[in-house]
């Protein structure tokens, strides 16, 4: 299916709008999801092998350990580095998307096809990893793998926040280690916005034909947060190996004399040869449960304060022109 670039008679959103949009949408999505996140990464980091008849260590159990140990903020580990990065990264996705939708789209008829929109997300993606979520990712799970109690002063972790832990990292370990990991990151990422956008994007045009009221305004708010939740699921079901790697590779300091590919191919094999097949698929429900809701909560804030703020802009829509 192809879709008509900037069909609604609107020019591209600009990168302030992108940055306050975007930045307004990551930051709600961080607040609502990220003890799901938490619950994912404590998840894929357990190495512990189910004995036969042993019962399986859940998403919900694994969430009441942590509130049970480390009170409730335990959940919130992690989450100084999440909105350190959620503006820059959510500013990054949906202009370099644009960008790359305009590099794609076909120069005579204005038409850009599924394929250019999967490749303009999958290049989006790689970008905002290679610029933000790397080094942010690195932080986060290093703050999230501690199992101190937030409520005992005297329980004090080796990173006690954000810029603690950048600090630790880049001292004991120099600015490369920030970026460990980045290839799988990318790889995430790329996926994960490809299909993202891919789908709400077909998702999109097609309730838009449907219902030719909307076909050149923004789609009611509980339409926009149901096709965001459903795209947004799809990302983690198609490269949840993929994360599970990478959440072990970034956990650890790097060896000496040792590759990241040589790494990243020992990690896989001790999964299989220790935990079996499924060790690639834990944190798959919190998982989707944190990123399917985030996209949902996204998207709706996004298109959201997107429109607020075209309105209350210098620019204004003519017939299916913008003078300023």
């Amino acid at each position: 299916m192809a879709t008509k670039l900037n069909g609604d008679g609107r020019k591209p959103p600009t990168a302030a709008t992108n940055l306050i949009a975007g930045g307004g949408a990551g930051m709600m999505e961080a607040l609502v999801c990220h003890p799901l996140d938490t619950i994912k990464v404590r998840m894929q980091l357990s190495r512990r092998a189910r004995q036969p008849g042993a019962p399986k260590r859940g998403f919900i159990k694994t969430g009441v350990e942590i509130v049970r140990k480390e009170t409730p903020l335990g959940l919130y580990k992690g989450l100084g580095a999440v909105m350190t990065g959620i503006i820059p990264k959510m500013a990054i996705r949906f202009t370099s998307f644009e960008w790359y939708k305009q590099l794609l789209v076909n120069r005579e008829t204005g038409i850009i096809s599924g394929q250019g929109t999967f490749f303009a997300g999958l290049a989006a993606g790689v970008t905002e990893a290679v610029a933000v979520v790397t080094p942010m990712e690195v932080i986060k799970i290093r703050l999230q793998a501690q199992y101190h109690s937030m409520a005992d002063p005297l329980d004090i972790p080796k990173y006690r926040n954000a810029a603690h832990a950048l600090y630790t990292v880049v001292k004991e370990e120099g600015f490369g280690a920030l970026y460990r990991g980045v290839s799988l990151t990318a790889l995430r990422q790329g996926t994960n916005q490809a299909v993202n956008f891919t789908a709400y994007t077909y998702f999109k045009e097609w309730l838009r034909v449907w219902q030719p009221e909307y076909a050149s305004g923004n789609l009611p708010s509980y339409q926009t947060t149901l096709i965001g939740l459903v795209s947004g699921a799809m990302g983690p079901l198609s490269n949840a190996p993929i994360d599970t790697i990478k959440t072990r590779l970034q956990k650890t300091p790097a060896e000496p004399g040792t590759t990241a590919m040589q790494r990243i191919t020992r990690i896989s094999a001790d999964m299989f040869k220790q935990e079996g097949f499924h060790a690639f698929y834990k944190g798959i429900t919190p998982r989707i449960m944190r990123v399917a809701p985030g996209q949902a909560v996204t998207f709706t804030v996004y298109e959201y304060l997107k429109e607020k703020l075209e309105k209350s802009g210098p620019a204004v829509l003519v017939g299916s022109r913008y003078e300023e």
